[in-house]
């Protein structure tokens, strides 16, 4: 990884996709052990999985990670903290304030 450049690798991935009253979720397990790091991005390949109420689908699929920068790692790394608490300053209670 250098300074200014971005590495991809190739990875196989199970996606599972639960859309269900207690559940409405999204996840990618690497297989090969693959880890993201901030900066990272990782794009799943093949065509949109639509799960239908109340079920959970699990698919395998590759997945292409582009490893970010040393430069755009560091960036990530000192701005994540501002974008989370952009997030912080919401309320998703039903409590009225007075």
């Amino acid at each position: 990884m250098g300074l200014l450049l971005r590495e991809t690798e190739t990875a196989p991935c199970t996606v599972e996709i639960s859309h269900r009253f207690e559940e409405l979720s999204a996840h990618v397990k690497f297989e090969n052990g693959a880890v993201i790091y901030p900066g990272d991005s990782v794009q799943v390949h093949g065509e949109e999985i639509m799960a239908p109420y109340g079920e959970v689908v699990r698919e395998e699929r590759m997945a292409t990670i582009t490893r970010a920068s040393k430069l755009e790692r560091w960036w990530t790394r000192q701005t994540g903290d501002l974008e989370f608490m952009e997030l912080c300053e919401f309320s998703f209670s039903e409590e009225i304030l007075s």
